[in-house]
């Protein structure tokens, strides 16, 4: 069987309510959606911090590549 929890009175007052206003069963269904949040939450923390690395190491080659398609004179022969 599972591990016993134990959690304070003002927390169980928190389920108890969220349980009402969500319409679930039990207290347990309670605390798996908030970890269900917590780990989408996660997850997405953990993305972000990828790209933000992903895009410190692409992000100077970029300029460099870019400022050789830079061309001022693309712009006299429109009409």
């Amino acid at each position: 069987m599972g591990k016993p929890l134990t959690i304070q009175a003002e927390d169980d007052v928190k389920i108890e309510a969220l349980k009402k206003q969500l319409g679930l069963k039990t207290k347990i269904e309670v605390v798996r959606s908030a970890l269900k949040l917590l780990e989408a939450e996660a997850d997405r923390q953990t993305r972000v911090e990828r790209w933000r690395k992903a895009a410190k190491i692409v992000g100077g080659s970029g300029l460099e590549i870019l400022k050789e398609f830079v061309n001022p004179n693309r712009f006299k022969n429109i009409p």
